[in-house]
Order: structure tokens, then sequence, then C-alpha cells
């Protein structure tokens, strides 16, 4: 069974803490995807169960060994890089082989893993052509098909995908998809800035920010439940909007008084915070609808209007300094730039943070 742990682990440069007590494990059969912003500390921390990155403070342990010292090339890993690295003037086949000529595999065993590795990508029509003669998703596939010919016990694939184009990006990321289908029980740890990566593939996300985990979870799960308004404004596009307001009253459910006075019912009982206490009332741009009664949790003059045909994406005006609402709705609307427009969501899509950005139903 290949299972990853990683126990209180930590990365400084020097005086400078990159990553602090990062807590994780990791089960066979897997997809685990790493997503934060830029400088969150992803890629290190991918490199350092490679062993391309020293571990600074606590454990890594692979299968339940202990892996802190041990060279990379008997982890049992293999690594895809967001450049293909392939070597120009091999074939597609002898790219593929290389690695394990290296390690004086016999031939028949050679054949039968790149032969396996060909059928799995849909590489076989390939396997004699150089890297110039294909496509930028073929090369990335064949970088996938070297790591599978080692048979390794863990995938690490740092952002495979960034250096292809839109409509490549796409393709590629629906045959990941469909390689981890077909081997169910190799474990993946998949590191990338795009969160519609994350959301498609990953069996559970691991949400970084600032050297620090902030929560892991399934897709859906940090997207309906967020822990704290990072991973709320984070997870979702647009990312989800936060108003000021302020606990009214607590019990079976909480009333916010939002500015201008404004009552809005939340299903969330008790929460531990006094009246008239400062929260935050978060709503997705996708959850809002335009209404024409008094009761809106929104009203405002639309400043910018995108019409994307399956979807009009609408921003509001906004004080200086402050993000604009954003709402999203469904097929072409009749609205314009300077109209008033009012919205509203159903309360049991209405989230709830406190003062410090965490969730009340995180508590």
């Amino acid at each position: 069974m290949t299972s990853v742990s990683l126990q209180n682990v930590s990365k400084s440069y020097g005086h400078v803490e990159v990553l602090r007590d990062i807590n994780l494990e990791i089960n066979q059969g897997e997809l685990v995807v790493f997503v934060g912003p830029s400088g969150c500390g992803k890629s290190t921390l991918l490199r350092m169960i490679a062993g391309l990155e020293t571990i600074s403070g606590g454990e890594l342990q692979i299968d339940g060994e202990r892996m802190n010292e041990t060279p990379p090339a008997q982890r049992g890993i293999a690594m895809v890089f967001q450049s293909y690295a392939l070597y120009p003037h091999m074939t597609v086949r002898d790219n593929m082989a290389f690695g394990m000529k290296i390690a004086k595999k016999s031939k028949t065993e050679i054949d039968a893993a790149v032969s396996n590795a060909a059928r799995i990508l849909q590489l076989e029509p390939y396997l004699d052509r150089l890297p110039k003669a294909l496509s930028g998703g073929q090369r990335q596939r064949v970088a996938i098909g070297r790591a599978i010919v080692r048979d390794p016990k863990v995938f690490l694939f740092d952002e495979p995908l960034s250096n292809l184009d839109a409509a490549l990006r796409v393709a590629t990321r629906i045959e990941i998809a469909q390689l981890k289908e077909s081997m169910p029980d190799s474990t993946m740890i998949y590191v990338t800035h795009d969160q519609v990566e994350a959301m498609t593939l990953a069996s559970r996300i691991v949400v970084l920010h600032g050297g620090n985990i902030e929560q892991v979870g399934a897709p859906l799960e940090l997207y309906e439940r967020p822990a704290n308004t990072f991973v709320a404004q984070f997870i979702g596009s647009p990312a989800m909007n936060l108003l000021p307001s302020s606990v009214a009253t607590s019990g079976a459910e909480t009333q916010v008084s939002l500015e201008g006075g404004k009552m809005v019912t939340v299903p969330i009982a008790s929460v531990d915070a006094d009246r008239g206490a400062s929260v935050q009332l978060g709503v997705r741009p996708e959850d809002l609808s335009v209404t024409a009664g008094d009761d809106c949790l929104f009203e405002g003059t639309v400043e910018i209007v995108e019409a994307l045909g399956e979807t009009t994406v609408l921003y509001f005006e906004a004080k200086p300094d402050a993000a604009p609402f954003i709402a999203k709705l469904p097929g072409i609307q009749a609205i314009r730039k300077g109209d008033k427009v009012r919205l509203n969501a159903s309360k049991s899509k209405l989230h709830l943070f406190g003062a410090d950005g965490i969730s009340f139903l995180a508590r």
C-alpha cells in the first residue's frame, strides 16, 4: 500500500521559513492536488517529497519508511515537470525507455513497459517520431509515459499543463483524468495554480497559503464549506463576495445587519459572537439571482457587463479600495452598464465568517 505521510514538515532557507508544520496523510490511490497563490510553497513541498529539496524539520514517510535522507532515485517516485525535458534526438520510444536502459533492465522488460505506457496514453502511432514532430500535448504525454514505465510508487506532477495553450490544457487535463481512471491504485500528487484543474482532477485538494495548509478536503467540500475567507475566495471563479456586517441576533438561525441596516437571516445556529460583533457575510456570484423585491440581499449600479453567452457577469460600483460586488447570472441578460439591479440568494447558499476570517461552520 503506497501512502505518503508528512509529519510536522518545515522548510527554511536560512532565516526565511517557507513551510511550517505541514501535517498531511495521502492514501493509496488518491490524486491529491496542491493549490495556492504564487510563493505559497506548493512546488517546494512537492520537491521535498521528490527529494530535490532537503527537509528542514519534521519527517516524510513513504509506505511507512522515513525518506528524509533517502536519495531521490531510491524513493520510488517519478516526476513530471512543466517542461517536457525530452531528448530531441531520440524517438518517443527511446525517450520513454531511456530511464529503464540506464537502470539496465532487460530489452523484453523495457519493450513491455513502453508498449503498455504507449497504449494507456494513446501514443502507439507516434513511437518512432522525434519530439519535434509532436504537438505540445503529445510531448507532455511522452513525459508522462516516461514516468509510467518506471512503475513508481508515487507520481508527482509539477504544473504539467502550464506550458500548453487553452485548448490543449483542456484536452490534456482530460487525458490525465483518464490516466488516473486506468491506474486506480496509483498515488498521484499534483501541483497547479489553476483551480479548474484542481476541482476536476482531485480526490482531495490541499490549499496552501503563506507556508501553511489552510484546508484539506474534497473539491466540492471546499467549494460548499470553505474553512475561512481565503479558501472561500480562492476556490471558485469569480471569487466569493464578502459583505461587512454585524451580528444582530443569534439562536436557531442567525440574523446579521448589513451596512445600511438591511437584515439578513443565515441558517447557522448560535454563532460564537456577541451582538454587534463584526462578521462577514459571504455569497458566491453564481448563487445570486435578479429580484424586484425589497427584501434583496444587495442593490447596486452595474459598472461592467461581461456577456459570455452561457453566462453574464456583472460588476457593481464599489467604494475606493474595496473589491467590486460580482454576480454571475445564467444565459444572456438584458442588463446594461448604469442599470440599478437588485440581487438575492437562497439563505442556504449564504456563508458567515468571523472577524478573524474563520467560518462559523468550521469552529
